[in-house]
């Protein structure tokens, strides 16, 4: 704005939408770094001003991320800031002579002694044209000319922070990338490693025939191989910041995963005096999935029925096919049931919901969250239904029948 105006709407339309935006920089309310303050000292020389600053506009104050001069505080209500006027322009704003402009009177820092005369802010602009705050230099004196050259600097001032603000962004992203598999890893570990302490147990304080011995042994073995291949697949990703899950299709049969889980979790029903019933006459089909990610799938649906169901409760796990050709699997239980709340962020990461575990079992808020990533780069779905708390709930799973052959 490089003429002397006020804007007519100092709220734009799409300030909803620019505050969305703004919060995802996730800027505001941060301590002051070198970067950002470097940036201020430039703005002060090339106008050669005692005050300079970084500033982006929230919804009711306005925050400086730097500043060089006088300023006191961190933030100043929107209404009072002339920081907020850029918001409304996409140029540069320059007011040779605040004092020329009786609206501009109401700003604390322009009515009092030694208050801003000059002032010039060239906006801070995303690629998509929302204005999250400005660059900004002020002067106790007036000024009557301010050359392109300034302007020009300013402005690209302004775009230096936009890059900042986009490099500090991505390098976030990579980070919680990373903390994601993390994350995965533990939670995908945590299953297997609890059964080969429980296997281990049971081999050293029974006395067991030879074939018990056999079967607990080679349980161990799987388990002790799908803690093997997450870790294989912890490393593969970590060579490629943009890798994602990789997975092996293979035919798999419903029936037999199932077969696989009721023995996998034999001895954790056993230690809550709970009985799986897998309502007979499932479907057998078979789908084109990596076998180990089905069965983390499957491994956390019954495994959340059984933590949040009480000891003595029956679990029961059917399934059918959908006119859509999908086989529909269900995990009902008779624990604790779902609020309405519960259901509308139970598969949002760590997210606190109303049950809790009943035996004091662990539970860090990934499962469900890695349910639902899995259950999508299979092509399938999941779901959870539930008619209140004290009711029990059922949690669907669905993916695509492959046909035999495929």
């Amino acid at each position: 704005m490089k003429t002397q105006q006020i804007p007519e709407q100092l709220i734009p339309d799409n300030d909803t939408q620019r505050l969305k935006i703004l919060y995802q920089y996730e800027i505001l309310d941060t301590p002051p770094e070198t970067d950002f303050d470097t940036i201020a000292q430039l703005a002060a020389q090339i106008f050669n001003t005692t005050d300079a600053f970084v500033t982006f506009v929230d919804k009711d104050q306005v925050f400086y991320k730097a500043k060089v001069g006088s300023l006191e505080g961190e933030r100043i209500a929107r209404e009072n800031d002339l920081c907020a006027l850029c918001i409304s322009t996409n140029d540069v704003a320059i007011f040779h002579d605040t004092h020329q402009f009786p609206e501009l009177l109401k700003a604390p820092y322009v009515n009092i002694k030694d208050g801003i005369r000059f002032y010039a802010a060239a906006p801070i602009k995303t690629a998509d044209g929302f204005i999250l705050g400005a660059v900004c230099v002020a002067s106790e004196q007036p000024r009557q000319t301010v050359s392109d050259t300034q302007i020009e600097m300013l402005k690209l001032l302004s775009k230096v922070v936009m890059e900042k603000l986009d490099t500090r962004l991505v390098n976030r992203k990579i980070v919680r990338a990373y903390d994601d598999r993390l994350h995965r890893l533990a939670h995908d570990m945590k299953n297997p490693v609890t059964s080969i302490s429980l296997y281990a147990q049971l081999l050293g304080t029974r006395v067991m025939d030879p074939e018990k011995i056999k079967d607990m042994s080679s349980r161990i073995e799987k388990a002790a191989k799908g803690i093997e291949k997450n870790l294989d697949q912890l490393l593969t990703n970590a060579r490629s910041e943009n890798s994602g899950t990789s997975l092996v299709h293979e035919q798999i049969w419903i029936g037999g995963l199932l077969d696989q889980l009721r023995q996998s979790f034999e001895l954790t029903l056993a230690s809550k005096n709970q009985t799986l019933i897998i309502i007979p006459a499932i479907p057998e089909v078979a789908i084109a999935a990596d076998e180990i990610r089905i069965m983390d799938i499957l491994s956390n649906l019954l495994g959340n029925a059984v933590k949040y169901s009480d000891p003595g409760t029956k679990i029961y796990i059917s399934a059918e096919v959908s006119s859509e050709n999908q086989i529909i699997l269900e995990f009902r239980d008779q624990g604790q049931g779902l609020t309405e709340t519960d259901q509308e962020k139970l598969f949002i990461k760590f997210a606190r919901l109303s049950s809790t575990p009943t035996a004091r079992e662990k539970s860090y808020g990934l499962g469900l969250s890695i349910v639902k990533m899995l259950a999508e780069s299979h092509k399938g779905n999941v779901w959870a239904t539930s008619e209140g708390k004290g009711k029990g709930s059922s949690f669907f799973v669905s993916f695509p029948i492959s046909q035999t052959g495929e």
